[in-house]
């Protein structure tokens, strides 16, 4: 992902507590998501690659040259040990200017990075010039504001106890994260072809721990926003969640993760 390296609400510079947060659940998504483009496989660019879920689906896919980029040194050094091979390169980089030749991939692909971008036009427009004529770019982001359940529920539950937070809450912050939104910009980016879907995926918590925990890593908005709070403040928004996030009998906690992809031709 393109993030910003400081320690603010949407920092992302911590691999290791990124990945029991969200990108677990990108990493199931990603090769739904790939299937969806219809992508069979080239040269290829990962824009905003975070720890590697979208680029070690790209690879397994058939990639056959990978450039990733992402703001974050701790994500690129996660993915190049990883992943790093003749095959594939990941370097700090910037979606807004990305250091590629005009027309030189088959492909640029993004996962959750879009909304994050201060000119997610921009980004569109950098993805479209680094792909050849007829070449694909496609990309998804969570629906923050509707069936991407783990966050819509933390944010539910803390504007319930302090309206404040309404204005950190990513479904009010990002409404580009809808599918009329990322159709409109694709298609001002120039892309032809232009289409869009929900793609649900499960993601089911062993029990309440797991879900919460995630939540004191500081990566992103919501554990950004958590860490803010007083101790007391945090145990009363634990114990709100954990009342009413659906429970069954064994503990384990249901919910759907579901990003809008969209996609189209260069």
């Amino acid at each position: 992902m393109v993030r910003d390296d400081g320690d603010g609400m949407d920092a992302w510079n911590q691999a290791d507590a990124y990945e029991p947060y969200v990108g677990r659940w990108s990493r199931l998504l990603a090769p739904r998501f790939l299937a969806w483009t219809g992508w069979r496989g080239g040269e290829v660019v990962d824009v905003g690659c975070g720890t590697g879920a979208l680029s070690q689906a790209l690879l397994a896919g058939g990639a056959t040259r990978l450039a990733g980029f992402d703001l974050s040194a701790s994500y690129v050094r996660q993915s190049r040990a990883a992943m790093g091979s003749l095959r594939a390169r990941f370097e700090v980089g910037d979606a807004q200017r990305l250091p590629l030749p005009d027309a030189s991939f088959d492909a640029a692909m993004s996962g959750l990075v879009l909304n994050f971008v201060p000119e997610p036009a921009r980004m569109l427009r950098e993805m479209r010039r680094v792909v050849r004529p007829g070449g694909l770019v496609a990309l998804y982001v969570w629906d923050y504001g509707g069936k991407m359940e783990m966050i819509r529920a933390f944010w539910d539950a803390a504007v319930a106890l302090d309206p404040q937070a309404r204005a950190l809450d990513e479904g009010r912050r990002f409404p580009v994260c809808r599918p009329e939104a990322l159709e409109a910009l694709a298609r001002e980016a120039g892309l032809r072809e232009v289409t869009s879907a929900a793609i649900d995926q499960p993601t089911l918590f062993g029990d309440f721990d797991d879900y919460w925990t995630p939540f004191l890593g500081g990566q992103g908005p919501a554990p950004g926003y958590c860490a803010s709070l007083a101790p007391a403040a945090r145990d009363a928004l634990r114990e709100r969640l954990r009342a009413s996030l659906p429970t069954m009998v064994d503990g384990r906690i249901p919910l759907v993760a579901r990003a809008w992809a969209v996609r189209g031709r260069v």
